[in-house]
């Protein structure tokens, strides 16, 4: 139910934007539609159903830099790692080895406050389990994140000034070589406020209340108020996205700018919400750059 409404919302704003003549951008019918790529290594991170990923390895010896793939999908488990996997494999042929992670999410049980930031943090943490039996290049690794994802990605980057109280406190956590934030959710406060329903009043069930009953919550995982993340950002979003708005990556790129992070913002006219997690034209191109400079791939 809450994806057909979603996806019911989604439509709506699609109508609603401003699009230019003779322009189409993807829906997320469009995108379920695709034929996926094989799969890659399912391999677990911790005890928990939901606690696994897909590794992919490029052929050759390695060691290889690292892409850690999250999904989006407004937190909720109607949406999992699947349409991400067409990224990964395309990333693993330009010799790039890819962790897509699955996690918990809102509806799943123990998901949201604080599963979801648990399990997305172990799955990064267990790269150097990996790297025991897999070639793989821990001095290079990024997260690359789509929407929800994308929030989670930037959140990754940051999680290092997180207090000692706090839940989702870490020691030692590992440090990421950069971020790619697709059509990145980037500031949880404003984002929430939407329609009943839509991806924006999702962020109150992921955090189990708004920003006014629990402060501290946003304070420690929205990437607007952990600036600066203190690691280079590539933030790549379609103009005509009608789930996050390009103003608010905007503001978000900006006030990152201004707290001494590096950071840049790469607007698309013409593409929507899903096309920069695709390996499709014309976006494709712009995100093997981001890749190819924060991995340091000539």
């Amino acid at each position: 139910m809450r994806l057909r409404i979603f996806l019911l919302v989604t439509l709506l704003s699609a109508a609603l934007c401003h699009v230019p003549a003779g322009a189409s951008v993807l829906s997320w019918s469009d995108v379920e539609q695709m034929p996926l790529p094989s799969a890659g290594e399912q391999m677990a991170y911790g005890s928990l159903p939901l606690q696994f990923g897909e590794l992919r390895m490029p052929s050759g010896q390695g060691p290889f830099p690292v892409a850690v793939l999250i999904h989006g999908g407004c937190w909720l488990s109607d949406f999992d790692r699947g349409y991400m996997t067409h990224m990964a494999a395309a990333l693993t042929k330009m010799g790039i080895a890819t962790w897509t992670i699955e996690y918990r999410r809102v509806d799943d049980e123990g998901g949201g406050w604080p599963g979801t930031f648990q399990d997305v943090a172990k799955a990064l943490d267990y790269l150097p389990v990996l790297a025991k039996t897999k070639s793989l290049d821990l001095k290079r690794v990024i997260a690359v994140g789509h929407s929800s994802g994308g929030q989670l990605a930037l959140w990754l980057a940051a999680r290092h000034k997180l207090p000692r109280s706090s839940t989702l406190y870490t020691p030692h956590p590992f440090a990421l070589s950069g971020v790619i934030g697709l059509s990145p959710i980037t500031d949880l406060e404003t984002y929430r406020i939407g329609m009943p329903g839509s991806c924006n009043a999702a962020v109150d069930d992921l955090l189990n209340g708004s920003a006014k009953e629990v402060p501290l919550r946003y304070a420690q995982t929205s990437p607007r108020a952990l600036l600066p993340l203190g690691v280079p950002q590539r933030l790549i979003q379609g103009e005509q996205d009608s789930v996050v708005s390009i103003g608010s990556t905007s503001i978000y790129a900006a006030a990152a700018k201004a707290a001494g992070d590096s950071v840049v913002l790469t607007e698309l006219p013409g593409v929507g919400h899903f096309e920069p997690a695709l390996p499709l034209k014309p976006v494709w191109p712009k995100v093997q750059t981001a890749v190819r400079g924060l991995l340091n791939i000539r």
